[in-house]
């Protein structure tokens, strides 16, 4: 705030010491200026008197003379500082709306507002630098679920855009450049509740400097990169970025997974959505000859997936010159039916159009489509407007490196349990992984259900832990039952159940529970609520254990008292 009146006053300081010049001259003539009373003797005005004509005067309210007739000099006076005052006032006017109106000021109230709003924040946040679609996807799945965010983004339109989302909570958002370490310091980096910093901006050298930058000024936060280069991906862990995403190898891996292990991949993309998301099929990967147009850093995190699983791939790339192209590479945009032909299309089984315009992909899989109807299509989407275009297209499966990053960071940000269960179940076979996502489809009829870790301690389960303590046993099965009615099941599955024996997938309901354990449950959110309440009052999770409810206010245990 300091520097708001520091520029309010600097930008004014002229308009203000004029106008208080005139006054002051103004003032000192007129009790200089002999008068007469209404006796007719000679009579001086004081300052008092002067200074209070003057006011209404200059503001040309006009209550007349006071306190009594003026003479001609007085008058003459008066005249000549009524246009000197007038003019000095739309002077001054006018230059406090031009400072209003300053993009300067504005500025500086910008700055003012979000320091004071993220001092005021006293809850674990994120701050966010870049708010694409990939930033901007990631906020509303945090606001979602009532967690706190900041926000840096060198672009205006995008900030204006944040400030107009309706919803409850509020993020503070600064215009701004993110590598410059001021504007990470406004938006939090160093306050004691800051828990991450997410680098999204579109520049590799910015996402790094963003990094160090974190790592410097708070050692404590954790930070997560999008890079797109396998360069800065080493410079980045080489100083302890702890997640770092590149959209292009992830799709990369996804896409070799779903060729082996189609089951596997679907329980990772649903586990990876938002809830209420509608379940898609799995997607099966035909094996074959795959044509690949766009070598740059997709379509090289393709190519080399598909080569190392086995499948033989043509690549066509209009830049001769670009490094690590294949020896047998077909020179060419493949917009065309002649590249298209020459690279065996009507032989292929899937074509990748994985350019970085989205025209030219669109016209790749329309042209491929003509020329073998039976083409399994892949298409890269780069801008998020463009998506009812993309999903009106032809295409089986399109990648949009914003969605990839979301769907990453989102799990991080929100439920990193999904990702510790992802990793387990990928031992187990894909017949495994499909019989899963049978049961989840039958609890979310169509519709992705909700996800939620239970951590058995004080904070999150202080029910649940007074329990224990006590000596009696708890399982999983106790968790699952409604509070309401323990003989009915909530519609729920246990994910997963991590203790200092190890870790397991679709643990058994029967298993004991200790203090300390974690646990990942999919279910629709009724049931998430009923569970959670039974986490933290202890007559519910009492009924359920028993089937008998302890009062637990002092009218019900007098009551229970009398009545006893």
């Amino acid at each position: 705030m300091n520097n708001v009146f520091f520029l309010i006053l600097r930008r004014m300081r002229g308009p203000l010491l004029l106008l208080s010049v005139v006054y002051v001259i103004a003032t000192f003539g007129l009790t200089l200026i002999p008068g007469v009373d209404d006796h007719g003797d000679p009579w001086r005005m004081d300052f008092f008197h002067a200074f209070y004509f003057i006011s209404f005067m200059g503001t040309t309210t006009g209550f007349g003379e006071i306190p009594y007739a003026f003479t001609d000099g007085q008058r003459m006076w008066a005249l000549i500082f009524i246009y000197i005052t007038v003019a000095t006032w739309i002077y001054t006017i006018g230059a406090l709306i031009s400072l209003l109106s300053s993009d300067l000021l504005k500025n500086a109230l910008t700055i003012y507002q979000v320091d004071r709003q993220v001092r005021q924040i006293r809850e674990p946040f994120t701050l966010i630098c870049g708010y694409g679609d990939s930033g901007s996807k990631l906020v509303s799945a945090m606001r979602h679920r009532m967690m706190r965010t900041t926000v840096v983004e060198i672009r205006q339109e995008r900030i204006d855009a944040l400030m107009l989302d309706d919803t409850d909570i509020n993020v503070p958002g600064l215009c701004g450049d993110a590598s410059v370490p001021d504007n990470l310091m406004l938006a939090g980096i160093t306050h004691p509740s800051c828990r991450f910093i997410v680098a999204l901006t579109n520049d590799n050298a910015v996402n790094l400097h963003i990094a160090i930058t974190a790592k410097v000024m708070n050692p404590k936060v954790r930070v997560i990169c999008r890079a797109d280069s396998h360069e800065i991906e080493a410079n980045m862990a080489s100083f302890g970025t702890d997640y770092i995403i590149d959209p292009f190898d992830s799709f990369a891996r996804d896409l070799g997974l779903a060729t082996y292990a189609p089951y596997q991949f679907l329980l990772s993309l649903w586990l990876h959505s938002e809830p209420g998301d509608e379940l898609n099929d799995a997607q099966i990967v035909p094996e074959g000859r795959w044509i690949v147009c766009g070598f740059g850093r997709f379509g090289q995190a393709i190519h080399e997936e598909m080569v190392s699983h086995g499948l033989s791939v043509q690549v066509i790339e209009p830049d001769a010159t670009r490094a690590n192209l294949p020896a047998d590479t077909i020179i060419g945009d493949g917009t065309g039916e002649e590249k298209l032909t020459l690279a065996g299309v009507q032989q292929a089984v899937g074509v990748i159009a994985g350019t970085d315009d989205d025209s030219n992909n669109l016209s790749i899989i329309v042209t491929a489509k003509d020329l073998n109807p039976d083409l399994f299509v892949i298409v890269r989407q780069n801008e998020h407007a463009n998506r009812a275009l993309f999903r009106a297209s032809p295409a089986d499966v399109a990648m949009e490196p914003s969605g990839v990053i979301a769907r990453k960071i989102r799990t991080i940000l929100t439920n990193h349990t999904i990702d510790e269960f992802l990793s387990l179940a990928r031992a187990r076979d894909d017949q495994w992984a499909r019989a899963l996502t049978l049961r989840i489809r039958d609890l979310g009829h169509e519709m992705m259900p909700e996800t939620w870790e239970v951590f058995v301690d004080e904070k999150n389960a202080p029910a649940l832990v007074d329990t224990l303590r006590r000596g009696e046993e708890l399982r999983i099965g106790h968790l699952m039952q409604d509070y309401t009615d323990r003989e009915h099941t909530l519609p729920v599955i246990a994910l997963f159940h991590a203790n200092d024996s190890g870790a397991f997938c679709l643990p058994p309901i029967h298993t004991l529970l200790k203090e300390g354990d974690k646990l990942l449950f999919l279910g629709d959110g009724f049931a998430q609520w009923k569970m959670k309440w039974s986490l933290q009052n202890e007559s519910a999770l009492e009924y359920i254990l028993t089937g008998e409810a302890t009062p637990q206010t002092l009218v019900g245990k007098w009551l229970a008292a009398r009545l006893g």
